[in-house]
């Protein structure tokens, strides 16, 4: 089994990424459009550093400050995964080239 160890793994492979509140609340993202904005941004993707780069909305209100996920799951695409900009195709290509060779 492949487990992925940055957001551009997690792409290759359909994993969706899902920051996890210590309240609880959740919600997934489409990996294609996350690694896009992470590189964009030239953020480093690995799964430990990306996950401070995620907060909390339900609990930063009342609290006003960010809460930071207590860990990012890799969970299975679904219909219902928020979708960022998904890099141009040419790009994508010649980043899955990188990857495989």
């Amino acid at each position: 089994m492949r487990i992925a160890t940055c957001l551009f793994e997690a792409a290759a492979w359909h994993y969706a990424v899902r920051p996890v509140c210590r309240c609880g609340h959740s919600a997934t993202f489409n990996p294609h459009g996350l690694w896009w904005h992470f590189h964009k941004r030239s953020w480093d993707d690995r799964l430990k550093p990306a996950r401070e780069h995620f907060w909390c909305r339900s609990c930063s209100l009342p609290q006003r400050k960010r809460v930071r996920p207590v860990c990012l799951d890799l969970v299975r695409q679904s219909a219902g995964d928020i979708e960022l900009a998904f890099p141009p195709e040419c790009e994508w290509k010649r980043a899955i080239s990188r990857f495989r060779s």
